[in-house]
């Protein structure tokens, strides 16, 4: 390791000590409290994701109060938004990755008011780069990857009316033709929409897939792995119906439901890099290949019929 980067380990760890005197000795302690918890849980130095018991102080920060999970979010966006060290950041996002899995309610919704009040791109760390070393330089370009993610997972939360996780998304499985057989076709088209750009998100991957080999990468490409899951199994749900109602579409929903099958085709490379064997899902795809040669051969047959006539 480099003389730089143990330099920067040392002063990183010993800020991180810094900040947790300077908090503690706060005039506002409940706020300096909830710092703790973020700083403890995003420390410098170490490539390891935050230990279990880390994850779930920050959790259990949602139980008490809508202040107090008002008061982990902003401190953890505060923490987020002024690092620029890599690791620190891909920590925070890992925090937040599992705020919305395992968070309870009212902590997830102030990460969406967050989110709301902000915009897209709320997590702002489009052009996020740590220039310490090659492989800082690298790891930024996760840190602008998972950060992306995360956004279009509570994109897909909202578009659903669901978290991904929530028991009610977990309640359609098996009872997809009661769920959907009500739904508006424009509804599970902008569904199709939201879920794929996800997908795309998540083929859309860095270079550096060596970097998997750091515990903390490794953890969070297993984390986004198992939204991607259920991200596949609402895909499928939605391009079954809409397929058994392809007869019923109008010609600008044919064209809207082929452009995201093509667009979720087009990212399957870069998912098959990124997870190799697992999450391969076969009968999706195939799904996806035989929906798509049918809504071709159908709209060329309607534009065959509209020449004739």
């Amino acid at each position: 390791m480099g003389y730089r980067k143990n330099l920067r380990i040392v002063c990183g760890n010993l800020k991180d000590k810094g900040s947790l005197i300077k908090t503690v000795l706060s005039s506002k302690p409940h706020k300096s409290a909830v710092r703790c918890v973020i700083l403890r849980a995003t420390t410098h130095g170490s490539s390891s994701p935050p230990s279990n018991h880390r994850i779930a102080a920050v959790i259990s920060l949602g139980l008490e109060s809508k202040t107090e999970a008002c008061s982990c979010i902003q401190a953890l966006m505060d923490r987020l938004h002024s690092t620029s060290d890599a690791l620190v950041a891909l920590k925070c996002l890992y925090t937040i990755h599992n705020i919305i899995g395992k968070g309870f309610f009212i902590l997830k919704d102030q990460l969406s008011m967050y989110e709301y009040f902000r915009g897209r791109n709320f997590l702002k760390l489009l052009t996020f780069r740590d220039d310490l070393d090659p492989e800082t330089r690298e790891m930024s370009k996760w840190v602008r990857w998972y950060a992306a993610i995360l956004e279009q997972n509570l994109l897909v939360s909202k578009v659903l009316g669901c978290h991904l996780y929530s028991k009610r998304a977990k309640n359609v499985i098996g009872k997809e033709k009661d769920n959907f057989s009500s739904s508006l076709n424009s509804d599970l088209l902008n569904d199709i929409d939201a879920l794929v750009e996800f997908a795309c998100q998540v083929g859309d991957l860095p270079d550096s897939l060596h970097l998997q080999r750091k515990s903390l990468v490794y953890e969070i490409v297993r984390s986004v792995g198992e939204d991607y899951r259920l991200v596949q199994r609402e895909i499928g749900t939605r391009v079954a119906e809409l397929e058994a109602r392809m007869m019923s579409l109008s010609s600008s929903e044919w064209t809207q439901f082929l452009n995201s099958l093509t667009k979720f085709e087009d990212c399957k490379e870069g998912i098959s890099l990124l997870f190799r064997n697992r999450n391969r899902n076969d009968e999706l795809w195939d799904l996806v290949k035989e929906t798509r040669a049918k809504l071709v051969a159908v709209m060329k047959d309607r534009g065959n019929d509209g020449k004739r006539t």
